[in-house]
């Protein structure tokens, strides 16, 4: 069953309308998660709201916002201030205009949302717009009001339906130029890139994000079963030596290159196991809970074009 829409309202191109339902694409309830409890007693641990100062706890009538002018200083902001700035939600994302996906950096992408037309009635428009995006390879910018702030958001055409994609405002975006600019220039010498990109050649292969398993929740997973029927724990991991620093570059591109002539080209990645044992059920429930095995939610196929 899929999850309860997270923003409901309509999408507007000019005048034409339709009423739309927004639910987050990504997830991250399934992975293991632990909570703080007292380990003499096995109970939860509740924290308390105390004054930084006296030490005292503070109710919540008496907690509010406060901006920080200087060191420990706090100019304090009363509800009804903040209130006099909150947008009014108009519950309607309006599409500004429209832009190649290619000219949307990847850094201002923030969270995906899944986009599916709330009604019938609203099903042809929702139709028209997808497929108008679809046939000119763009995608449209619009903005939308979410817990009160006004977002930007990239909507694009995603199978059936769209994918639309909160963005980051320039100014969250830290600049490259700060990071990048003291990185040497290098002359790098014909033979060695054309050995790098051979490499590089021999790894190709098809986007699967199946194939990519995470073996810390796996591990951990094993590590939960375990405890819970007292098995013994290995106290100490292993861990692999750390690189060590190329004295012969091209030494090195060759030696690559020769490891891996087996295999002329590489195929797609071999896949891992479809789900880690536990990221989503608990084999051995816990004593006082009930778990429940979810299936995996199946992905729709993509119609997006490449950015």
């Amino acid at each position: 069953m899929a999850p309860r829409p997270y923003w409901k309202g309509y999408l507007k191109l000019s005048l034409v309308s339709c009423p739309i339902a927004l639910t987050p694409a990504t997830s991250s309830s399934e992975k293991i998660s632990f909570r703080q409890v007292n380990k003499g007693t096995g109970n939860r641990i509740r924290y308390k709201k105390v004054d930084a100062e006296t030490d005292e706890e503070v109710s919540g009538d008496d907690i509010g916002k406060g901006y920080e002018v200087a060191k420990n200083e706090y100019l304090i902001m009363d509800d009804e201030e903040l209130e006099a700035i909150q947008l009014e939600s108009t519950h309607t994302i309006e599409i500004d205009q429209f832009v190649p996906f290619s000219q949307i950096d990847r850094r201002y992408y923030d969270q995906p949302y899944y986009i599916v037309p709330n009604d019938e009635v609203g099903a042809e428009a929702f139709a028209v717009i997808r497929e108008a995006m679809v046939g000119k390879g763009v995608a449209a910018l619009a903005r939308v009001v979410m817990n009160k702030r006004e977002r930007v958001i990239a909507i694009e055409p995603h199978g059936k339906g769209m994918i639309g994609t909160t963005l980051h405002y320039a100014y969250e975006v830290r600049k490259a130029e700060e990071y990048f600019d003291d990185v040497p220039d290098v002359k790098i010498a014909p033979d060695m890139l054309k050995l790098a990109q051979h490499i590089v050649e021999s790894k190709e292969g098809e986007f699967e994000p199946e194939a990519f398993v995470d073996h810390y929740e796996q591990a951990l997973v094993e590590v939960i079963k375990k405890k819970q029927a007292h098995e013994p724990l290995r106290k100490s991991v292993e861990r692999t030596a750390a690189p060590k620093n190329v004295v012969n570059l091209m030494d090195a591109l060759r030696r690559s290159v020769e490891s891996g002539k087996a295999p002329a080209k590489a195929g797609k990645p071999a896949k891992g196991k479809k789900r880690a044992a536990g990221q989503g059920e608990m084999l051995l429930p816990i004593s006082g809970s009930k778990a429940v095995a979810k299936k995996p939610a199946t992905q729709p196929a993509s119609r997006r074009k490449a950015g």
